[in-house]
């Protein structure tokens, strides 16, 4: 009876994970090269984004007024955007300066990118402004939120039915058994879960530092983002293992791994730039003064589109949380 009964829990995991498989299509992302289970297909995640873009726009203080710095942000997101792969470029691209003193940077599915004044204000030069829009832009073209979403349903739900049949097996109650398997399994998913967005941030990183090198930008500016976040974090970022993003640290090092790689070589033979002095008449010098206001909740955000799987940020200021994509998980980690 054992048998025939761990038999059929066997039966119902096989059928459980098949139909998982089946909630998203398969296909191999033209800019990382990686097959990846997607929930959603171009159309639906230009629809998602559009929808959500309204009331995040509203909840971090409305665009800058000034018509310059929305231009000045735009045109190197657009110039960012045209460097992608396959039809990438097409998208309906749009690049937000917020009105906030959150230091905050996130995209939105189908190519939505918001950036605060808080974040420009710390920054020195063009090339690291590039960076960090390069970076969200790396997510929308890296399809992470839309892979996400299906790899958390399969790896969650998959891990609580395992546990459950462990522990209805090693449990003389089966049915008290099954339900902390259940839940010890789910936790365990969860965890393997966050490895996940990690590995984003990472790519992320990666593709943004391509998408600037290609426009001539010092790829170096990526690092000095890095080094930025990392000061302002105060050492403050949660455990790396059970954290939602890697490190600062450990994106440095990661980025200057990567410009050793494929850019040094290349920077002796021509030339980079940061743009230091245009970034500074022509951006830096017409910011309008700070406002006061209170950095907002990841929970707060959230609300509304968030909560619907549409959308949704958090602050910058711990950089171990930097992207809406993480923010439920984030929200919900123990370790918060």
């Amino acid at each position: 009876m054992n048998r025939c009964r761990a038999m059929n829990c066997l039966g119902l995991v096989l059928t459980l994970v098949g139909l998982a498989s089946t909630m998203t299509g398969c296909e191999t992302n033209a800019a990382t090269g990686r097959p990846q289970y997607l929930r959603y297909n171009r159309d639906e995640e230009i629809q998602l984004g559009s929808e959500a873009t309204p009331e995040l726009t509203k909840e971090y203080g409305g665009k800058v007024a000034n018509p310059e710095l929305q231009a000045y942000v735009t045109g190197i997101g657009q110039r960012l955007s045209q460097q992608t792969e396959a039809d990438n470029p097409t998208l309906p691209w749009e690049f937000t300066l917020l009105d906030s003193d959150v230091i905050n940077a996130f995209a939105l599915p189908g190519g939505k990118v918001f950036f605060s004044r808080g974040l420009a204000e710390k920054m020195t030069n063009e090339a690291q402004m590039a960076a960090v829009l390069g970076h969200e832009i790396g997510h929308v073209t890296g399809k992470h939120t839309n892979a996400r979403i299906g790899k958390q349903v399969a790896t969650v739900g998959t891990a609580a039915i395992l546990g459950g049949i462990i522990g209805a097996s090693v449990t003389k109650d089966r049915t008290t058994g099954a339900a902390v398997g259940a839940g010890a399994g789910a936790a365990a998913g969860s965890v393997f879960a966050l490895s996940y967005s990690r590995e984003d941030e990472l790519e992320a990183d990666r593709l943004g530092m391509r998408y600037m090198e290609r426009l001539g930008y010092d790829p170096r500016g990526a690092i000095q983002v890095q080094e930025i976040l990392g000061r302002e974090s105060g050492g403050k970022a949660p455990p790396e293992m059970l954290s939602t993003h890697p490190a600062s640290s450990t994106r440095v090092a990661e980025l200057e791994k990567r410009y050793k790689k494929y850019y040094a070589e290349k920077a002796a033979s021509m030339t980079y730039s940061f743009y230091e002095d245009r970034f500074r008449a022509q951006f830096l010098a017409k910011l309008p003064a700070k406002k006061q206001t209170r950095a907002t909740t990841a929970r707060e955000m959230l609300a509304g589109a968030a909560m619907r799987g549409e959308g949704g940020s958090i602050s910058l200021g711990d950089p171990s949380r930097w992207c809406w994509h993480c923010a439920a998980e984030a929200e919900a980690s123990p370790s918060r």
